[in-house]
């Protein structure tokens, strides 16, 4: 096991802070914590940072709210500064919000789920944006990748498909760190390099190597399992299947009310590595067939680096689509802007193989090989 400090563990164990004399703004959530589990807006205070305001990205700054929505109180319980809200603000919205708050610079602690979709990318990309738009200074505190930093996968996004779950040209899986994308955003806005408080130790490598404990960056992916299913399983959320959102086991487990056993059978016969795979029930209390009684299937991760989590949603996908056609459905544009493209999509309708469908993604090879390579700033070996 590698012990990882993180940025923020790194600048609050420096001698010399990044922001002397100025005033502080703060983008942050639960998962923003320190090695000994303090938020990072406390132990920043408690450091002597002039911290003016705190910024909530999706489910706010405390994290209680669901997805899809973010806190409203205006002040943070815990240290008693004005809350900003981020979420769903873009362009002109998000400068003013940026502007009033009547920061120096901006600093963003915010630990990422390694998946272009995840909003929390697309929070960092819209307020490089903002901040170059009001003169503020942007400060990434760097995290871990909790995918690791080696495999990049699926399709690139297509610009006609760019929403707030994608916002730049990224594979679905990118292998990234928020420091490692915010120079690459930056350049993308044609807007002023983010400064960045890296990690030391196996910043590239999966969680399970950073010796610290996982604090879910959301409600829904409350454990390593659910965070290693999710570049899969999320793409079902296109589609009239439950991802378990409302159970004990959200983004592991795939359902509805209209599935039998067989599903978990012909997944299973299928062997994929480092997956087993266990027919289950269950009844959602929230979300998607809330209150009904729904079979599928449960996805056990036994090995992290043999698992691939595509590579399965997309076998799932073919399975449904030719064993039950008059149930199964695709929400066609959630779907595509998931996806980051509609060729997915129509190549699955149209009975595509999974391997076909598979090598397509050289430009996620190519992303992987030359497009990232100037921003890495930590071995892939």
């Amino acid at each position: 096991m590698t012990d990882v400090t993180t940025g923020l563990d790194a600048l609050l164990a420096s001698r010399r802070s990044p922001f002397q004399g100025e005033r502080v703004g703060l983008v942050t959530h639960p998962a923003a914590v320190t090695g000994d589990l303090r938020h990072s807006a406390s132990a920043l205070l408690a450091a002597g940072t002039d911290l003016r305001a705190l910024f909530g990205p999706e489910h706010g700054v405390q994290g209680t709210a669901p997805a899809g929505d973010s806190e409203h109180d205006p002040r943070d319980p815990a240290t008693g500064l004005p809350v900003h809200d981020t979420y769903l603000k873009e362009g002109p919205a998000l400068t003013e919000l940026v502007e009033q708050a009547g920061i120096d610079v901006l600093a963003i602690d915010l630990q990422h789920a390694g998946v272009r979709f995840f909003t929390y990318e697309s929070t960092l990309y819209d307020l490089i944006a903002a901040a170059s738009g009001t003169g503020t200074r942007v400060v990434v505190l760097d995290r871990p990748n909790p995918l690791g930093g080696v495999h990049v996968q699926g399709p690139v996004l297509d610009p006609d498909f760019s929403s707030f779950v994608g916002r730049a040209p990224l594979p679905l899986r990118h292998g990234m760190t928020m420091g490692e994308l915010a120079p690459l955003f930056a350049e993308l806005l044609s807007a002023p390099a983010p400064d960045v408080v890296p990690m030391t130790g196996g910043a590239a490598l999966p969680w399970k190597a950073s010796g610290r404990p996982w604090v879910p960056p959301s409600p829904n992916l409350p454990t390593l399992a659910a965070t290693r299913c999710y570049p899969g399983t999320c793409l079902f959320e296109g589609t009239n299947l439950s991802v378990g959102r409302g159970t004990t086991t959200p983004f592991e487990f795939l359902g509805a009310p209209w599935l039998d056993g067989s599903l978990a059978s012909e997944l299973r016969a299928l062997d994929l590595p480092g997956l087993l795979v266990r027919g289950a029930r269950t009844t959602p209390l929230a979300d998607v067939h809330q209150g009904m009684p729904l079979c599928g299937v449960q996805l056990y991760v036994t090995d992290t680096e043999a698992f691939d989590p595509l590579a399965t949603a997309v076998h799932l996908l073919a399975l449904l689509i030719a064993g039950w056609p008059d149930e199964f459905a695709f929400q066609d544009r959630t779907f595509d802007v998931l996806a980051g493209t509609d060729r997915l999509r129509l190549a699955l309708l149209a009975g595509t193989e999974p391997r076909t469908i598979f090598d397509s993604w050289t430009a996620a090879e190519n992303f992987a090989t030359r497009t990232r390579v100037p921003y890495l700033r930590y071995s892939r070996s």
